[in-house]
């Protein structure tokens, strides 16, 4: 992937990380609350947002919603995904979407679609994929009680 971005990209690097991930929680028909609060959760204090307006989040999120409204909007995305996104940022891109995925402490059969759509799109290794999946599992279990 070219570093250069072209001028006219309306994506930041951290807007399209966000979009990945409101793209995973709206998969099922929409964000749930405890998604959002995951993904604003996660702007507000992985390194990778040190700068990021949290405010951007509801107008990515507009955007996705947008565009998953037209025909061919998921490749609409994945096109501007790829076209902001440096490739050295994509497995990063797949973990914030396997923890959106797994934060409600369930994974519906369209949420795993959409993920292993996500690992083809951004070619992340089938074997780096199941490491990211098993950390975001590991991340997001609860305490069984009797």
């Amino acid at each position: 992937m070219n570093e250069n971005r072209n001028n006219n990209t309306i994506l930041s690097p951290q807007d399209a990380l966000v979009s990945i991930m409101i793209a995973e929680g709206a998969s099922d028909q929409g964000v749930t609350n405890v998604e959002f609060a995951s993904i604003v959760k996660i702007v507000e204090h992985l390194p990778i947002f040190k700068d990021y307006d949290p405010s951007r989040i509801k107008v990515i999120a507009a955007t996705v919603y947008e565009l998953f409204e037209e025909e061919d909007g998921l490749d609409a995305l994945f096109g501007l995904i790829k076209e902001s996104l440096p490739e050295y940022l994509n497995e990063t891109a797949y973990a914030l979407a396997c923890d959106v995925a797994a934060s409600d402490g369930r994974l519906k059969e369209i949420e795993l679609q959409l993920l292993a759509e996500i690992r083809y799109e951004l070619n992340i290794d089938r074997l780096h994929g199941a490491a990211i999946e098993r950390g975001a599992r590991a991340r997001h279990l609860k305490i069984i009680t009797d």
